[in-house]
């Protein structure tokens, strides 16, 4: 997969404020990838130095295989910033016939596209209502959709299901899968982790202007070494026996948890429950949810600041 964006060593300061401390990472084509960090890590100034809005940073950043800044890729890149504001004398629909002016799209080009959009976020109904009636919500759908109007190649979105109640949470979430699907690549800021852990492919952790960890969501929430096993309905967890044998197992609600030790795996845990005829109905490595791991992740870098 070619890299959609890419960035090495970059740095940005504001007069003795880093920002940004040489942070380095590859977005490929189709991927939606999830920016972390706590309020002020630098998360906002990395995107505005991809879209060209803020200069003066050192490193590399590219975006669509040009430098970051390049006037020509912002005709193939979506944008829905956090806290927007849209004038709210206009409706829907006279608000993307206004910003498809400014992307240069045709009278015919508009009328056709801004339906279609305005289904996709489910505001057709209200699309000649005035803004200033819209709840949080529908005026974050409407910034979605004037995100997509121009059927870009890399849409960013600054906490994209901000304001939104479950229902629509979940229907943005499946908008954002299905143009993943088309081969469109979304990279998006959020602090609604549970919401990134069900569509991110790969997240980033920012700190203080670092990156200090990245992977995808599999690899970063699996907890290495701890395993939860089921047995069938009314059969007994043989503890003496693994415990004499080295392993740490313990209940935990209808299952057992075990505890490996670096130099052991799972495999004769479970060949000793099958030598004793039990049936093993359940065998997971354990997981932590991705708000534990970014809580876990973001103390551990601030007690190794410290």
């Amino acid at each position: 997969m070619a890299a959609v964006i890419a960035t090495h060593d970059l740095k940005k300061n504001y007069r003795r404020i880093e920002a940004l401390r040489g942070v380095s990472l590859v977005v490929e084509t189709g991927e939606i990838y999830g920016l972390l960090g706590q309020n002020g890590a630098g998360k906002t100034t990395l995107i505005k130095i991809l879209l060209g809005i803020t200069r003066g940073w050192r490193g590399q950043a590219e975006l669509l295989g040009h430098t970051a800044g390049t006037v020509a890729m912002r005709r193939r890149v979506g944008y829905l910033p956090e806290d927007h504001h849209f004038p709210d004398y206009h409706t829907a629909f006279s608000l993307l016939d206004f910003y498809g002016q400014l992307l240069d799209l045709s009278r015919a080009q508009r009328r056709q596209r801004i339906p279609l959009e305005l289904e996709r976020v489910g505001l057709v109904p209200r699309m000649h209502t005035k803004i200033r009636g819209y709840s949080k919500g529908m005026k974050q759908r409407l910034g979605i959709a004037q995100a997509l109007l121009h059927d870009p190649d890399v849409i960013f979105l600054d906490e994209p299901t901000d304001g939104v109640d479950p229902v629509g949470r979940r229907e943005i979430r499946n908008i954002l899968l299905d143009l993943k699907g088309q081969g469109c690549t979304l990279f998006l800021n959020s602090h609604l982790l549970s919401e990134v852990e069900l569509i991110c492919d790969r997240v980033g952790i920012l700190q203080k202007g670092r990156m200090i960890r990245e992977g995808d969501i599999k690899s970063l929430t699996q907890q290495k070494g701890r395993f939860l096993i089921g047995l069938a309905q009314g059969q007994q967890m043989p503890l003496a026996d693994l415990q004499s044998r080295g392993y740490q197992i313990a209940p935990l609600g209808e299952r057992w948890e075990v505890q490996l030790e670096e130099q052991q795996n799972i495999d004769p845990v479970v060949d000793l429950l099958r030598a004793q005829g039990l049936s093993i109905r359940h065998l997971v490595e354990k997981r932590q949810s991705l708000e534990d791991m970014f809580v876990e992740t973001v103390q551990e870098g601030n007690k190794g600041r410290t």
